[in-house]
């Protein structure tokens, strides 16, 4: 990172106003208490006043002295303050008390703060698998050579056989204490991690849907451009990476199948006699994530709510607009039915007339005539005169075409150009098929699709084969209408 960015986060950011802070202690130690260890997301305002009022006590009890002399009340509104932001009041619909929410900076700074004391055991064995893990999904999921893709599937099918045989042959590997008590340590970091990462989500979402208020409370365009505006930041959220994320693990998450087995590899986990210091939040922490989940999942359908209120607002005062229309019109029409009727007299502009000055008009000019020579040159007695020229000009009769479109088109409501040439095949070659291009009946219609492009082939006279590359040609019923080409 720049030093610029480094101090841009040091004067604007919530989790680090929140370790700077006075109080940062009991901040950190009441409300991970109160939300981020219960994974509750609202409290409502009395209730949460009188656990800290509680703490208060006790911590002043212990230290014989009054260390913090305010009142609850006081603190929870200094840390729900906008320049403080660790706090999120609001009021949840249906409910006149205000609740309280911890933000997600206090997860980040709480984060920071438990990796900050010394461990006396740090497991290096797990993250390392789980690296070499994610750079195989990385390598192949990404692999586009078949080979290479069977080649690592081979490998894998022979370590699985090969451990298959080992148990087979009574060789059954344990993992020791040391590896288990690595693998519970990271198991626990990722799964608060989880949590953590659903309130940003959630977070996120909210802002939109505040935005969203505030557009709507300000905006004095059409439905259409506010909706195309909304829409736009919405899809924004929901398809940049963190979105995709958060709803593909969602989806996962809800699948029955993965939540029975994920309840069973928990239960088993805890059983275990190595691990002596287990995460009381461990136990519940499907629960824990498909409640979060559920927090975010109804943050999106107030965007929805918010859509639908204000669409039924502007078509309700659209519907006010018309029948105040309606009714100066009517109290205008009564007020005017006594006066005589010659007193309605309407002016209209008469149309613009066209003038065509004389001299605008060009002067005749006589066409060229051309000069015919019809007389027969003189030659030689015998002379002959090729006249196969004459006889070599093709002509198409279009009737007989006209009659094969007919013919197929009486038991289907469209036919293709090549249904109709393997019917009756070309005689006069590429004449023949230009002249089906231009038919005209009243019977049919032609339609051309430039989307598509249709191949046909034909034998000349001299038995060679001819192929063509032309748009794709539909005849179709007059009584039909035009033919879905798309």
């Amino acid at each position: 990172m720049e030093i610029d960015e480094i101090d841009t986060l040091r004067r604007n950011s919530a989790a680090w106003r929140l370790l700077r802070a006075d109080n940062a202690a009991l901040i950190l130690y009441f409300l991970g208490k109160a939300f981020t260890e219960q994974n509750l997301r609202s409290i409502a305002a009395p209730d949460l006043a009188s656990q800290l009022d509680g703490e208060l006590a006790a911590i002043n009890e212990r230290a014989g002295e009054v260390l913090y002399p305010r009142p609850a009340k006081a603190y929870l509104e200094d840390w729900a303050r906008p320049d403080a932001g660790w706090l999120r009041k609001f009021y949840p619909p249906g409910s006149d008390e205000p609740h309280f929410d911890a933000t997600p900076a206090v997860e980040k700074a709480l984060t920071w703060v438990r990796s900050l004391p010394s461990r006396s055991f740090v497991g290096t064995e797990s993250r390392l698998n789980i690296v070499f893990d994610l750079l195989r999904q990385l390598a192949f999921g990404t692999e586009t050579d078949p080979e290479a893709r069977l080649e690592e599937l081979y490998r894998r099918r022979a370590e699985i056989d090969a451990e298959i045989s080992r148990v087979l042959a009574g060789d059954i590997p344990i993992m020791d204490s040391a590896a288990q008590r690595d693998r519970y340590q990271q198991l626990t970091i990722t799964a608060r991690g989880l949590l953590a990462d659903f309130r940003e989500v959630e977070a996120n979402f909210r802002a939109l849907d505040r935005d969203l208020r505030e557009k709507v409370a300000l905006w004095q365009g059409s439905k259409g451009a506010l909706l195309d505006d909304v829409l736009g930041s919405r899809s924004a959220i929901t398809d940049s990476d963190q979105g995709r994320s958060f709803h593909a693990f969602y989806d996962f998450l809800l699948s029955a199948q993965r939540q029975s087995e994920l309840a069973e590899l928990l239960q088993r986990v805890h059983q275990l006699e190595t691990i002596d210091d287990p995460d009381p939040r461990l136990r519940r922490i499907h629960h824990h994530w498909l409640d979060a989940g559920e927090r975010t999942q109804a943050t999106v359908r107030l965007l929805s709510e918010q859509l639908r209120k204000f669409l039924d607002d502007q078509v309700w005062l659209e519907n006010r607009r018309v029948m105040d229309v309606l009714h100066s019109i009517e109290a205008r029409a009564l007020a005017l039915r006594d006066l005589p009727a010659d007193t309605f007299v309407m002016e209209i502009d008469a149309a613009a007339p066209v003038i065509n000055l004389p001299m605008e008009r060009p002067l005749y000019r006589p066409g060229n005539r051309a000069v015919l020579d019809s007389s027969v040159p003189e030659g030689p007695d015998d002379e002959q005169v090729d006249v196969s020229a004459l006889f070599e000009q093709v002509y198409v009769d279009p009737g007989r075409l006209r009659a094969a479109v007919v013919r197929a088109l009486r038991h289907e409501t469209h036919v293709e150009l090549p249904d109709v040439i393997a019917e009756q095949p070309l005689e006069q070659g590429l004449a023949e098929l230009v002249t089906y291009l231009t038919l005209t009946d009243p019977s049919f219609d032609t339609v051309f699709d430039e989307g598509h492009q249709q191949h046909i082939t034909w034998l000349d006279n001299d038995g060679r084969s001819r192929r063509v590359h032309l748009p794709r040609v539909i005849f179709t019923r007059a009584a039909a209408g035009q033919v879905n080409v798309a």
